[in-house]
């Protein structure tokens, strides 16, 4: 149970399902097709759905690279919340939101799992949240870096495997397919 006992209702968070941000993504169309199953799971059950979008110098608001891709539809009447740091709670009107809606469980998708995704996921979990990342509905790109390279499929495999059964007094963390979940 989180450490929010009075607040009963989920959400489901979105995270810079943008078009710079998955451009090359792994396996995009699944992840993105995985995303709309849940959100259309929570728009029946009455669940908050919750838009992050990030934005820096590379990615200004309201350009097209800023954009949410256009498989998915934010309604005017969710909530959107703009971020600069990767953690959509840093600097942010999440945790108000989140408040607001009641909101102690959360559902996590989106993009980078190993920027964003991540995070967010702990920031969740360390603010007294219950976290469910949907194994499923996350991604990333392959990259390099000081001569290295990075696999995105091993990246998203970690974020899974390194998340499942994470615990912290009073909270507890999940990892589902996004089929699995009822809301």
């Amino acid at each position: 149970m989180s450490k929010f006992p009075e607040r009963t209702n989920s959400a489901v968070l979105v995270i810079d399902v943008q078009n710079d941000v998955v451009g090359e993504a792994w396996h995009r169309d699944e992840v993105i097709g995985n995303i709309n199953l849940l959100v259309a799971k929570a728009r029946d059950a009455g669940t908050p759905v919750i838009w992050v979008q990030h934005s820096d110098l590379y990615m200004e608001i309201g350009t097209e690279p800023w954009e949410i891709v256009s498989e998915l539809q934010p309604l005017v009447t969710e909530p959107n919340i703009g971020k600069k740091f990767r953690s959509s709670f840093e600097d942010t009107s999440l945790d108000e939101t989140l408040a607001d809606l009641g909101v102690g469980p959360i559902y996590i998708t989106g993009a980078q799992t190993d920027y964003c995704v991540r995070h967010t996921s702990h920031a969740a979990l360390e603010r007294g949240y219950d976290v469910t990342l949907v194994e499923d509905a996350h991604t990333t790109s392959d990259g390099e870096w000081d001569s290295r390279t990075f696999s995105a499929s091993a990246g998203v495999d970690e974020m899974n495997r390194a998340f499942h059964n994470y615990k912290l007094p009073g909270r507890t963390s999940n990892v589902l397919n996004a089929a699995e979940i009822v809301l």
